[in-house]
């Protein structure tokens, strides 16, 4: 497969690059051809002008929760069951990689205070049954956080049962909250071993795999399809896979997971290259999910718990699973959930990566309907920690990168931290040690930053996730068990020895409704929902200076037309600025930070004044305006094609303009047109897959623009790729 070619538009050579800068995205070629009407195809039909895309959960407010660590609703299941020490049962709250006694019971008896943020879906990390304690002697730890799974079809007794799982989901859905599960394709439990005793993962080119008569295939020419060669334990793996007792050889449900050849058997991941799809992950089983058997294994796993009333699923460990599984899992839950009801449901994959390049090839190439946005994670940190507006800007430009037919980054979920990278104030003072010149930020620095970040994720673009704990003011040492807080009263010493960014350290109940974040993101909430234009309006940069300061931004809602202006300040000290709008001579009442409105000049510049650290937000008092004319567009004309074999497709159209811009495509001289996707913000780009179109196949593209008055206007060029 290439994933480096060139293409020719018109009779001009594209050149050859792998990765493209957005400071380059700003010149684009001059266009081949003049704009014209759009002429009908040969069958009668005509590309048409759509408005962006907006999934029905694209205004979703997310609480992420570890149940174990949430509330502890039922003391009697703490032991999930079990009897014995820590080491039988997993339950130690005196150790912070035990169970510590949350469970579903707990969060139940606080939907109202999940609820009391704003709150529209809880995620909750995996709930299925795990194997309770893993790991070499002397480094045991217990499955608390659900990601060592060994029945898929069960809630781990830990956590309580299936019939508590659709009562808690019946008193969520009762609340009007949805219930998302995050679920794993990836791996189970660390239940197989190998007969060398020897982990280091053996690649293919070292070992390939056999089928049962000993003859060497690969098994990427068969993922996808619905035949794969017989493997033999023996013969077929570069490891042997075995089990360290009968009682293992049987311990996963459904049964067919306790076949050791529905496993890559190749040793443990570095999570680069070739490895990182075919490693065990930290030692878990891997499975082979090139086979068709555990692709349609995990399908019916995962529609059963549709069939429950799960409203959707986070993904772990996407990037780590073929690409063709997601294109086959994907369309099947989601046409399991309409068949149950469901026309919303919603899925988003983990992949950890702030690459908006990587994390958009899952939700285009791979089907799924998004990513969580990693990418996000990584430019508000930098933001709120004082880094440029511009880099924050050149992050936002990135995002057509997701923008295809059915999906685009306005349903990204988004978040500040989780729990495995850690909180947003520990990873702020991360590496700021003072003698590198960057002075870590005391407790009351960080919460006002902690706030911005907050202000930022919910009014931009994007679906918040508030990590259960921040809203206490839960600061944390470090990623992974470091993170996971106890929100009762905790016995594990490294919990309450911390204190957080609102009070003193202390063993004690964190449920306070009335502290200051928590009283912040319920009034961010409640701003998205009353202005929702601020949760999936089309999101327009407006000022991004190369210096800490001001980054302001438009929403717009493509029906009501009305525009918001944001601007988020970075620096210390207050800045007054002037960006320009879609409306000259306009009021703009204040909704966010301020109590003072503006007025844009005549030609629809605005001057605003943002305090330190923080947001402000205003409202027009009319809709954007009409323009006399249609406005002009031109097709872009010479573009590289991305490293993973994407061509950029482009369209220059007037500036000043509140425009839908329509991208399709065909092979030239055939009458179907393909939709790739719409664009409601400069620069109007989509990018086509090509990577399973011939090379020297002629393509024909077509934009279709509406303008904010309703008028149509296309233009179309040709290309071939080579």
């Amino acid at each position: 497969m290439n994933s480096r070619r060139t293409l020719v538009i018109g009779t001009t050579a594209a050149l050859s690059l792998s990765l493209m800068t957005p400071a380059a995205w700003g010149a684009l070629a001059a266009p081949a051809q003049q704009p014209h009407p759009a002429a009908p195809s040969a069958d009668g039909v005509q590309p048409t002008p759509r408005t962006s895309l907006r999934h029905a959960p694209t205004r979703e407010r997310y609480y992420f929760v570890m149940a174990d660590r949430f509330a502890n609703g039922n003391p009697a299941n703490d032991r999930g069951g079990l009897s014995g020490g820590p080491l039988k049962t997993g339950f130690d709250p005196t150790h912070k990689g035990f169970f510590h006694g949350g469970d579903l019971a707990g969060i139940m008896q606080k939907l109202d205070y999940i609820q009391g943020m704003g709150t529209t879906a809880i995620w909750l990390t995996p709930s299925f049954k795990n194997r309770p304690v893993q790991g070499p002697a002397g480094q045991e730890s217990a499955g608390y956080h659900g990601y060592w799974v060994t029945d898929f079809t069960q809630i781990d007794p830990h956590f309580g049962t299936n019939e508590e799982m659709k009562k808690l989901i019946a008193a969520a859905h009762a609340k009007g909250m949805k219930v998302y599960f995050d679920i794993i394709t990836n791996h189970t439990a660390d239940v197989i071993k190998y007969t060398e005793n020897r982990y280091v993962y053996i690649s293919k080119s070292k070992e390939p795999y056999r089928d049962a008569s000993g003859r060497v295939f690969d098994d990427r020419d068969y993922a996808g399809t619905s035949v794969f060669p017989k493997l033999d334990v023996r013969t077929s793996f570069p490891l042997t896979p075995t089990f360290e007792s009968e009682a293992d050889r049987t311990v996963k449900v459904p049964a067919w997971l306790n076949d050791p050849t529905m496993y890559h058997n190749r040793g443990d991941t570095t999570f680069e290259g070739e490895n990182s799809l075919y490693g065990d992950f930290f030692g878990l089983d891997d499975l082979f999910t090139e086979r068709p058997e555990v692709v349609d294994g995990m399908g019916e796993i995962y529609e059963a718990w549709v069939d429950l009333g799960i409203d959707g699923f986070r993904i772990d460990t996407t990037r780590h699973v073929n690409m063709e599984f997601w294109q086959q899992f994907s369309p099947r839950m989601i046409e399991r959930a309409k068949k149950a009801g469901n026309d919303d449901f919603f899925m988003f994959g983990e992949i950890a990566d702030p690459d908006p390049l990587e994390m958009s090839r899952y939700s285009t190439r791979g089907t799924l309907p998004a990513a969580l946005d990693f990418g996000f994670q990584k430019a508000a940190q930098e933001f709120v920690a004082g880094g440029t507006p511009q880099a924050l800007g050149a992050f936002y430009r990135n995002d057509d990168l997701y923008t295809d037919a059915d999906s685009n980054a306005y349903s990204l979920p988004t978040f500040t931290g989780n729990h495995d990278m850690g909180r947003l104030p520990f990873l702020l003072n991360q590496g700021r040690t003072g003698a590198n010149g960057k002075k870590p930020f005391d407790r009351a620095d960080l919460l006002r930053r902690v706030e911005l970040a907050n202000t930022l994720m919910y009014l931009t673009r994007g679906q918040p996730i508030v990590y259960y704990g921040d809203e206490q003011g839960f600061i944390g040492t470090g990623n992974d068990q470091a993170a996971r807080h106890d929100m009762f009263a905790t016995k594990t010493e490294l919990y309450a020895e911390e204190p957080t960014l609102l009070g003193p350290a202390g063993a004690r109940d964190r449920f306070d409704t009335d502290s200051r974040l928590y009283r912040q993101l319920s009034g961010l909430a409640n701003l998205r929902e009353e202005h929702p234009a601020l949760a999936d309006g089309a999101q327009v940069t407006r000022l991004a200076p190369s210096r800490a300061g001001v980054f302001a931004f438009s929403r717009i809602d493509a029906k009501d037309q009305r525009e918001y202006v944001v601007a988020v300040n970075n620096a210390t000290t207050a800045k007054t600025v002037t960006f320009p709008t879609y409306n000259a001579r306009e009021s703009f009442a204040p909704v966010f930070g301020t109590k003072t409105a503006v007025r844009s000049d005549r030609t629809g510049k605005v001057t605003v004044t943002v305090p330190p650290l923080s947001a402000v937000a205003h409202k027009a008092a009319t809709k954007v305006d009409r323009v006399a004319t249609t406005p002009a567009v031109r097709m872009a004309t010479t573009w590289p094609m991305t490293s993973d074999g994407r061509m950029r497709v482009a369209a220059n159209v007037s500036e000043g303009r509140f425009v839908q811009a329509t991208f399709y495509a065909r092979r030239a001289g055939q009458p179907t047109w393909t939709l790739l996707g719409i664009d409601d913000n400069a620069p109007y780009q989509v990018f086509h897959d090509t990577v399973d179109i011939r090379k020297g196949t002629r393509m024909e593209y077509r934009v279709v623009v509406k303008d904010e008055s309703g008028r149509v206007k296309s233009a179309s060029t040709v290309t071939s790729i080579r």
